[in-house]
């Protein structure tokens, strides 16, 4: 067997992996680089989508997550704030039609403290 040359530091995985990651990053791109030829550079109208979509995602995942750590059936969380178990599907399966109403209300049943930060100009305002 062929001994590679290292062309980089090594980095050990947690999984046991190890990746080799190449000194010479000139040929690569950065993840910025990719996103502004990919979606458009920031504040776009395509990227600005983007970018709310998978906060949005983020949110849904977590949602699903601390409901089943909290061995809850989303009937029981739908029952617990008063809504049907539809309504807690379509939230976690990324339906896009969801009202801060209900994402307060989820976080509030979860135990779970939201806050929201609204930047305009030169205001800041904070719900928490």
């Amino acid at each position: 067997m062929k001994k590679q040359k290292s062309t980089g530091p090594m980095i050990d995985m947690s999984d046991g992996t190890i990746v080799n990651l190449p000194n010479n990053r000139k040929r690569g791109k950065s993840l910025d680089q990719y996103k502004d030829e990919q979606l458009g550079k920031e504040g776009t109208p395509s990227r600005d989508l983007f970018e709310l979509e998978l906060k949005m995602e983020l949110i849904q995942e977590f949602i699903r997550d601390a409901r089943k750590k909290r061995n809850l059936s989303q009937q029981e969380l739908g029952d617990i704030i008063g809504v049907n178990k539809s309504q807690i599907s379509k939230l976690e399966k990324k339906y896009d039609n969801v009202s801060i109403s209900l994402i307060s209300k989820v976080f509030k049943a979860l135990n779970a403290r939201v806050k929201i930060s609204i930047q305009m100009d030169q205001n800041e305002f904070e719900l928490a």
